[in-house]
């Protein structure tokens, strides 16, 4: 599965997943570690080349984060992006400035375009800038192979060591054909074949999974969502019936989620599932609670206690599964995949429950890898492809105390929008789309009687990585149907409005 790896050494900067991902979009298994692995960790793994990310710091600051010494002299191929190539640039000696004018935003990048990194492009190309220092002088034994209006050196090589540093960011999609960079340094530089799939994953997943956990018994918390979906499939996959899956209902999953998880999970993939009702017991905490961070600690904390009432009815388990990710592993901390992360956002698993061991069997995939694991192990593609959820499900949609009737209102809203976006085929191109219940009533007329009803308000936004989103240009007459749907056939429901502000300044979900 991974007899070619790209190490990427993360300098803290804002698109390292991203450069991960591209990687592996490319068919070469990438792992970010941190900027300070040794020397000896990098010939253990053996990679077939190394990416420095980008990164905040400056190289002149004194707590800026460095690279192990003797990392240039492996013989392995590096590419250094922007603070990597300033890095890269102080410690082979060149001369690092601060810039006089800040790039920030797509810029024309004169290149060398007969050098392997860059091959493939025009004389010039737009590319993303966001770098405050510069390398004004590259090291001994570098030539300059890109520049721009405002730095003198955008891009450097030294071909005989197999060394490349960019200022610019090819990972985003402000890069014009950004992905060529890379391909080129896996390809070019680097001679990767390219051989890394997502099958392959699926099927060593399982064997080792068979391996490790043979006639031993694992506990899976289940909430529905697509990572634990797929972890716990990975795992019935691998032992059966020694899996037992526990979903708990708090009743504030979208319209018939809780029928359709079970139906699936039971009959589709015959796993011993047990299934927790508990849709009063969280009303009931939530009562009069309007605000949002409340809401999030209660539905946490009542998810805990429920879990833990059914865990200790089992026993002892050996394994405690997770649906770690990725980027949960990143965000969290790298080198902490152990510590057990929150349900779905929701609040952290009791480290009380009796186990001995977490099983994360996702934790080196990134979301769209989940899904194509998801759709490797027969799971339905209307599964795989849900919506992202959180964890605290409705409550946070629902602006305001949290009722039974604001939950048929918002359950029943929220399907026809989702409904109306399938039936146009803009579900996959549409990253996240829900109703929100606000807060807000209004005077409304219907059937020539004055009416005083609830605000449903739209939400869709289009999204490669969900730190920034622009809102989706849904046409008009889709919009317009939605609208008309909801008003008729939702009760207490008299206008309907679509939020067009982007992320930032807003964020995805209202709460």
């Amino acid at each position: 599965m991974k007899n070619e790896l790209i190490l990427i050494l993360d300098f803290g900067g804002q698109y390292n997943q991203l450069i991960a991902r591209r990687v592996r979009e490319c068919n070469v298994y990438s792992e970010v570690v941190p900027y300070n692995i040794s020397i000896e960790e990098i010939k253990e793994k053996n990679p077939k080349g190394i990416i420095f990310t980008g990164g905040p710091a400056s190289v002149y600051g004194e707590d800026s984060p460095r690279c192990a010494e003797g990392i240039f002299e492996l013989g392995i191929p590096i590419l250094g992006i922007c603070y990597g190539m300033q890095l890269m640039t102080y410690t082979l000696g060149g001369k690092v400035a601060r810039a006089n004018k800040r790039e920030y935003g797509t810029t024309e990048v004169s290149i060398n375009n007969s050098s392997l990194l860059l091959q493939g492009f025009k004389n010039t190309n737009g590319f993303l800038m966001s770098h405050t220092d510069y390398v004004e002088t590259v090291p001994e034994g570098f030539k300059n192979i890109g520049t721009t209006a405002s730095c003198p050196n955008a891009a450097m090589e030294n071909v005989e060591k197999k060394l490349y540093g960019i200022q610019f960011h090819p990972e985003v999609n402000h890069s014009i054909n950004g992905i060529q960079v890379i391909k080129n340094f896996l390809f070019h530089v680097c001679n990767c074949t390219g051989d890394w799939i997502i099958s392959s994953f699926t099927q060593e997943s399982i064997q080792k999974l068979k391996e490790k956990i043979g006639d031993k018994k694992a506990l899976c918390a289940l909430s529905g969502g697509v990572d634990s979906s797929v972890a716990a499939v990975l795992l019935s996959k691998a032992i059966g019936k020694n899996l037992t899956c526990i979903f708990v209902d708090h009743g504030l999953l979208r319209k018939n989620e809780g029928d359709e998880v079970e139906e699936i999970f039971r009959n589709q993939f015959d796993m011993h599932l047990i299934r927790v009702n508990a849709k009063d017991r969280f009303l009931e905490k939530l009562a009069g609670i309007s605000d949002p961070e409340t809401k999030r600690k209660i539905i946490g904390e009542e998810f805990i206690r429920v879990f833990e009432e059914e865990a200790k009815k089992i026993g002892t388990v050996d394994f405690l599964v997770q649906g770690t990710i990725y980027p949960d592993v990143i965000e969290s901390g790298l080198g902490k995949s152990s510590v057990i992360k929150s349900h779905h956002n929701v609040g952290g698993l009791p480290d009380y429950v009796d186990f001995k061991e977490i099983v994360e069997p996702l934790k080196d995939l990134f979301k769209d890898e989940v899904r194509k694991t998801g759709l490797e192990l027969g799971i339905p593609e209307n599964l795989v492809y849900r919506q992202p959820f959180p964890g605290p499900g409705l409550a946070i949609r629902i602006i305001g105390d949290i009722t039974d009737d604001k939950l048929t209102i918002l359950k029943d809203a929220d399907s026809i929008f989702r409904e109306e976006i399938a039936k146009a085929d803009l579900h996959k191109s549409i990253n996240q789309y829900f109703a929100v219940l606000t807060n807000l009533k209004s005077v409304g007329v219907m059937g020539d009687e004055r009416t005083y009803d609830y605000t449903i308000a739209l939400r869709a936004v289009e999204t490669t990585d969900f730190m920034t989103g622009v809102w989706s240009r849904i046409p008009y007459e889709i919009l317009e149907k939605v609208s008309s749907r909801i008003v008729n056939e939702v009760n207490h429901v008299n206008r309907v409005v679509y939020d067009i502000t982007s992320k930032p300044p807003a964020t995805i979900e209202w709460e």
